[in-house]
């Protein structure tokens, strides 16, 4: 696939992380699959946030709007639209909406979304 219209994509509530649960209202939609990545955009109601968790892959944050507490490790960071941030592979990280906050997410190398994510 190398383009994909915004009609053609739904959202999903996730519910799971890596088997852990999220809190609140986190919704995703898949806007791209690749060969070597995938690209997502998730939604965080004011709140909402992704338990600490890792993943064998690496993944790249964008947030589009609102703001974000991103922990990466041991460190804390407060992130606003324009903000980026890395999770390493197999590196403890997780998200919390500080304000309603969107997100673009890069993942690499692609794995199956069932694998690590529990959605509805």
């Amino acid at each position: 696939m190398l383009v994909r219209k915004k009609a053609e994509v739904n959202y999903s509530l996730i519910k799971t992380i890596e088997g852990l649960p999220v809190i609140g209202d986190v919704r995703m939609k898949v806007l791209m699959i690749g060969n070597e990545m995938i690209m997502l955009q998730i939604n965080y109601s004011a709140g909402s946030s992704s338990p600490l968790h890792k993943h064998q892959h690496e993944s790249q944050c964008f947030v589009i709007s609102g703001k974000i507490k991103a922990v990466v490790a041991d460190a804390e960071f407060i992130l606003e639209a324009g903000d980026s941030c890395r999770h390493p592979i197999d590196v403890l990280h997780s998200l919390e909406a500080i304000e309603d906050a969107t997100i673009i997410e890069m993942k690499s190398p692609v794995q199956s979304l069932e694998k690590f994510l529990g959605t509805s």
